[in-house]
C-alpha cells in the first residue's frame, strides 16, 4: 500500500484540511464520525493492554474515540504544539488547566478584561480550594511583573479581550513568567491559530473554545487545550479522562469540519470588521470604537506583528449617551433595532451577532469589576459574519441614527 503519511513542513492552512488519525479500512474521505460509547475488543488479553495503556487502542469514548483524536491532532498541529486534548466546552478547557496545573496555596495572575466567566472561574470559584488570583491590566506588563509572588504559578491572559479587544505582549509576558519559575497559558478563541500562534511566542499552554471560530456556525460545544505531551497529555490527559471532561464524537466531529474553512473564514471576517470599524468611527453616535485592527487602536501595532498584520472578527463601541441609565438605553436601542443581526451572546459564527456584554457576557460580575475592566453600560460588541457588509452598516444605522 503506498504510504500516505504527511510530509513535514505543511502549511497551517493545509494541515487544517488533512491533518487526522489514518482512514479507516472503508478508505472514508471525509474524516469518520465513530458515534460509540464503547469499542470491541479482539480478545481479553488485548482488552487488558489496551486498558492498562500497554498496547494503542480504543477502549471507551470517555478515555478516547477515533474522531475526537483526529480533531486533536488537527488543532495541535495547527497551533503547533506537540498535542491537544479537546474537553466539552472552551471554560471546561480552562478549569482542566486550573484544576491539574494549580493547587492550595498557588497564586495566579490575570487579566482585568477578560471573559465573564473566565474571571468569576479563576477569581471566585477557584479561591475555594485556595488559589488565589490577582487581576491586572492587561495592556500593562508592569503590572504583571509587580503582581507576582514567591507562589505564582501561572500567568492566564486572553488576548484579544473580550469584549474590549486588549491585547498582550505573549513574547514578553512568556519572558516574565518562566523568569519566575510560572506558566503562561493564552485564550486564543478570539484570534485563532489562524492570526496568531501563542505556543510558538513562549506560551505554554493555549486555549481554546471550540464553539466560537473553530466551529465557525454556532452549533455545537467544544474546548481545547494545546501543549506539550508532557504536561497536557500525560497530566491534564489524564484527569480529563477521569473527570469525564471530555467531547463528545459528534461535537468533535462539527468542529474538525469547521477547521477546514477556518483560515478563509476568519480572514475575510477580519476585513469585514476592520471596514465596519472604520465605518463606525465616523458615526456622530459611536462615542468610541475598540478594534485592533483601527490605527486609533492603543495596540494596533503589536495587533499587526502579532496577528498576521489583521485584527480578527470581533469589534466593540460605546454608543453616546449621559450617564449609565441612559447609556444602557442607548445600547439597548441599537441593538433592539437591527434585523439582521442577531442578539446572542456566542461569536465566531459566519452570521454576524450583536450584545450587551454588560448585560450578558458579564452580566454576574459585580458593578466595581465591570468598571475596573472598562465596560460601561454604552458598549456593544459585534462579531462580524459573512453576510453583505452594506447590510449589516445599514441594520447598525437603523439604531444609530434614531438615537435621540
Amino acid at each position: 500500500m503506498t504510504d500516505r503519511t504527511l510530509p513535514q513542513g505543511l502549511h497551517p492552512d493545509t494541515l487544517a484540511v488533512r491533518e487526522a488519525i489514518d482512514r479507516s479500512q472503508w478508505g472514508e474521505h471525509s474524516e469518520a464520525l465513530y458515534l460509540t460509547s464503547s469499542f470491541v475488543q479482539p480478545d481479553c488479553a488485548t482488552a487488558a493492554r489496551r486498558f492498562a495503556n500497554e498496547e494503542v487502542g480504543y477502549t471507551y469514548s470517555r478515555t478516547s474515540n477515533p474522531t475526537v483524536t483526529s480533531f486533536e491532532k488537527r488543532l495541535a498541529a495547527m497551533e503547533g504544539t506537540e498535542c491537544a486534548v479537546a474537553t466539552s466546552t472552551g471554560m471546561a478547557a480552562i478549569l482542566l488547566v486550573a484544576l491539574t496545573a494549580l493547587k492550595t496555596g498557588d497564586h495566579v495572575i490575570c487579566s482585568l478584561s477578560m471573559f465573564g466567566s473566565t474571571i468569576k472561574l479563576l477569581g471566585s470559584e477557584m479561591a475555594r480550594f485556595g488559589i488565589e488570583t490577582t487581576f491586572v491590566s492587561q495592556t500593562d506588563l508592569k503590572a504583571w511583573e509587580d503582581a507576582i509572588r514567591p507562589n505564582t504559578r501561572m500567568l492566564f491572559a486572553e488576548t484579544p479581550t473580550n469584549p474590549l479587544t486588549d491585547l498582550c505582549d505573549i513574547a514578553a509576558l512568556a519572558k516574565l513568567a518562566h523568569a519566575h519559575g510560572a506558566l503562561l497559558a493564552v485564550d486564543n478563541s478570539f484570534a485563532s491559530p489562524v492570526l496568531q500562534q501563542p505556543a510558538k511566542l513562549g506560551a505554554d499552554l493555549v486555549v481554546h473554545s471550540g464553539t466560537k471560530l473553530l466551529d465557525g456556525q454556532g452549533r455545537v460545544m467544544a474546548g481545547a487545550v494545546c501543549g506539550t505531551v508532557a504536561l497536557v497529555d500525560k497530566v491534564m490527559g489524564t484527569f480529563l479522562r477521569c473527570g469525564g471532561l471530555n467531547l463528545a464524537p459528534f461535537n468533535a466531529w462539527v468542529v474538525l469540519k469547521g477547521l477546514e474553512t477556518l483560515s478563509l473564514r476568519v480572514k475575510a471576517e477580519s476585513a469585514a470588521a476592520l471596514e465596519l470599524a472604520t465605518w463606525l468611527e465616523t458615526h456622530p453616535k459611536v462615542a468610541r470604537v475598540y478594534y485592533p485592527g483601527l490605527k486609533s487602536h492603543p495596540q494596533h501595532e503589536l495587533a499587526m506583528r502579532q496577528q498576521n498584520g489583521m485584527g480578527g472578527s470581533v469589534l466593540a463601541f460605546d454608543v453616546v449617551g449621559q450617564g449609565a441609565e441612559e447609556l444602557r438605553a442607548n445600547a439597548f436601542h441599537v441593538a433592539d433595532s437591527t434585523r439582521v443581526c442577531s442578539i446572542t451572546a456566542n461569536l465566531g459564527d459566519v452570521k454576524t451577532t450583536i450584545t450587551h456584554p454588560a448585560s450578558t457576557s458579564h452580566g454576574r460580575l459585580t458593578e466595581a469589576q465591570r468598571q475596573a475592566a472598562g465596560l460601561g453600560q454604552g458598549l456593544l460588541r459585534v462579531s462580524v459574519g459573512l453576510e453583505y457588509l452594506d447590510d449589516i452598516k445599514a441594520d447598525l444605522s437603523r439604531g444609530l441614527d434614531t438615537l435621540k
